[in-house]
């Protein structure tokens, strides 16, 4: 009886390992070689961009065709949305980091890994280049948090624990100033901290005509829609002050008081948004803004704006606009105090995958193989942008161009904005239009205001 049970099972052996399970491993790798096309549509960046890491992707997975499309700004969002609903929507798509929420029913988030060919060279007398059908663990939620800089986990990472896309790299709010105009007001070093010094800067800096009024400031600050990210700057503020722009159960006030401060009247949000307005109130001694003055960007082209607040973005726009003009960047300012804490602003966009894709395995692959290090150096380099991985800050540092945006990126932040960004923006607009030109006693009322207004995009 034991003879026969066992001449069964080596016959079972036999039998599983011979041709017919060939056959069964040769249709799974058939399938996984058959030739598939991935769409990936984005802002900004042209296909050079792109076409060096997509040839080293396809180097690996010759039958995975990729193909990028660069859509304008203006009419991103209405293109994707109406081809999203119409089935004819991309596979992998951008979305800004204030946008994952209001996204996040169309994207197919991370799975816990991929399943892919790859083709292998094998052997050792006669090499052959073979597929190999592999499956690979994504990143675990660890190694996101280790491996890109802090924000970047706080935005990808949603309430229900699953990854929704991964960033090339993480822009930060720096300070953009004009050498010549600080060489000849005396100053030798741009403001560090929001103190005497610096309004004593900015004082310097402004000039008045009694009949035109001003015609050199000293500080893009204080105003809205003719401020560049006037949104992002007043947010920083707040964050510095101490003020929590929307807690834990997703309640926006602007004011949420630190623990510091708790037994007092102070109140960060309202602290922040008085000291910010200062500059575009002509009563105040630190005044340099207005809103008949032209847009921020082009007063500082233009040679008659001393500092002004953007992204490495704005670099290349205002070397196309004022290739003679000699400015500089340096960090955002922050608040002084001991032990030192610095918050800077974080702006970027998310790589991410569409739940209508009938790839979302490979899409998701190559989005993996894109944002690694040896891939990412490959964009940043052409895109001159600073990094979003921990691991290429310090070199990027030295970076004569973006070394301040990529210093800042490990203590940089954001704030989730609700499903409607733009309506978010409106309601800031509104209440430092409303700060503006109210009385000290209805700051208060404004900021509440502002807060509703913004809730009601998150609920």
């Amino acid at each position: 009886m034991f003879k026969k049970i066992t001449a069964l099972f080596l016959l079972a052996i036999v039998f599983l390992t011979s041709g017919f399970g060939c056959k069964v491993q040769d249709q799974t790798t058939a399938a996984a070689l058959k030739p598939i096309t991935i769409t990936y549509w984005r802002v900004f960046d042209g296909p050079d961009a792109f076409d060096e890491i997509i040839r080293n992707y396809k180097a690996l997975h010759p039958f995975v065709n990729i193909v990028y499309r660069k859509l304008r700004y203006e009419e991103y969002e209405t293109e994707l949305l109406n081809a999203l609903a119409e089935d004819r929507g991309p596979d992998i798509f951008s979305v800004h980091n204030t946008w994952v929420m209001k996204y996040q029913s169309k994207i197919a988030p991370m799975p816990e890994s991929t399943t892919i060919a790859y083709m292998v060279t094998k052997g050792t007398i006669k090499k052959e280049v073979v597929p190999e059908v592999r499956t690979t663990r994504s990143l675990s939620l660890k190694e996101i948090k280790d491996n890109f800089v802090d924000v970047v986990g706080k935005d990808v990472v949603l309430d229900d624990g699953k990854v929704y896309g991964l960033p090339l790299s993480v822009d930060t709010l720096a300070m953009f100033y004009n050498k010549d105009l600080l060489n000849n007001a005396g100053i030798s070093e741009t403001p560090k901290y929001w103190n005497r010094d610096f309004l004593q800067a900015v004082k310097k800096l402004t000039k008045q005509d009694p009949k035109r009024g001003l015609i050199q400031s000293g500080i893009a600050m204080g105003g809205s829609s003719n401020i560049e990210r006037y949104s992002d700057i007043l947010a920083v503020l707040m964050m510095q002050n101490g003020a929590t722009m929307i807690d834990e159960n997703r309640r926006v006030s602007f004011q949420m008081v630190p623990e510091f401060a708790k037994e007092t009247n102070y109140n960060p949000g309202l602290e922040a948004l008085r000291f910010y307005t200062d500059f575009a109130n002509p009563t105040k001694e630190s005044y340099t803004w207005n809103g008949e003055l032209n847009n921020s960007l082009e007063m500082f082209i233009g040679g008659n704006l001393a500092i002004m607040f953007g992204y490495s973005y704005h670099i290349p726009l205002i070397k196309a606009g004022a290739p003679k003009l000699n400015f500089s960047v340096a960090k955002f300012p922050q608040i002084e105090g001991t032990p030192p804490t610095n918050i800077n602003f974080a702006n970027y966009w998310i790589e991410t995958v569409s739940k209508k894709s009938i790839y979302t395995n490979e899409a998701w692959d190559f989005l993996q193989f894109m944002t690694k290090e040896e891939q990412a150096k490959i964009y940043l380099e052409k895109t001159k942008k600073p990094t979003a991985l921990r691991s290429l800050v310090a070199n990027q540092k030295l970076d004569d161009e973006i070394g301040v945006f990529a210093d800042q990126v490990l203590t940089a932040k954001s704030w989730y904005r609700g499903k409607n960004v733009m309506a978010a923006e409106d309601a800031v607009k509104e209440m430092l239009d409303a700060a503006l030109i109210s009385t000290s006693e209805k700051l208060q009322k404004i900021i509440n205001t502002a807060a509703a207004k913004i809730q009601q995009t998150i609920n």
